[in-house]
């Protein structure tokens, strides 16, 4: 069950200016190993961050360096979490998150899905009558 859709977009060049008018920024957002990836990549691993915190509705107990955007073993993007931010997901029942991010035209893009495995029943009084 879906639980929470979040998209962003991010718009390259504004995205270096703002990398090279702050340089300690990289170190705010981005986990080690994310560090060496070149800018354009940087910015979507940005917009994938931001549809995350979308897609879970708040930036409560979230935190940029415990969400790392890695890739499988066949190079499609997904999520490593720890810390708070990984008992926040799994405190809102979400087990499963789905990544989509591109980068053309001078923007990068994410799509984040969060689902839940099995639907909660609805609370007394709301159903279909």
């Amino acid at each position: 069950m879906i639980v929470g859709i979040g998209v962003d977009l991010v718009d390259l060049a504004r995205f270096e200016r703002a990398v090279d008018r702050t340089p300690r920024l990289r170190d705010r957002l981005f986990a080690a190993n994310e560090l060496d990836k070149p800018l354009r990549s940087l910015a979507g691993r940005f917009a994938a961050k931001e549809a995350l915190i979308k897609a879970l509705g708040s930036s409560d107990g979230v935190h940029w360096l415990e969400i790392t955007v890695t890739n499988d073993a066949q190079g499609d993007p997904r999520f490593e979490l720890s810390g708070e931010t990984a008992a926040v997901v799994a405190g809102r029942g979400i087990t499963s998150l789905h990544l989509s991010m591109s980068h053309d035209a001078g923007a990068a893009v994410a799509f984040v899905i969060a689902e839940r495995a099995d639907p909660r029943p609805a609370p007394s009084g709301t159903g279909d009558a």
